[in-house]
């Protein structure tokens, strides 16, 4: 379980630093990681990473679909952990 907890946590930090890595290339006009992978990578238990490197980095903050999709993604993880953590204790 310990292990879980620090895959979830390293996978997020991946996941906010995608964000600032995009926003950085997006400044330099240089090549940039696709929104798909950014939601993706969200929707794959990195959602509060991701909503995180949106809020830092000032990132996709005005794209309607990164609006609604990463909220999403968060509420979706935490349901997703809450029911892992609720059969966890009961077994």
């Amino acid at each position: 379980m310990k292990n879980l907890i620090y895959i979830f946590i390293i996978w997020n930090i991946i996941t906010s630093y995608e964000f600032g890595l995009d926003k950085l290339k997006s400044i330099h006009k240089k090549w940039r990681i696709s929104e798909k992978t950014l939601i993706l990578s969200a929707f794959l238990m990195g959602g509060i990473g991701s909503l995180a490197g949106m809020i830092v980095f000032h990132h996709k903050t005005k794209h309607i679909k990164f609006k609604i999709l990463i909220p999403l993604a968060v509420v979706i993880n935490i349901m997703i952990v809450t029911v892992g953590l609720y059969y966890k204790t009961r077994t």
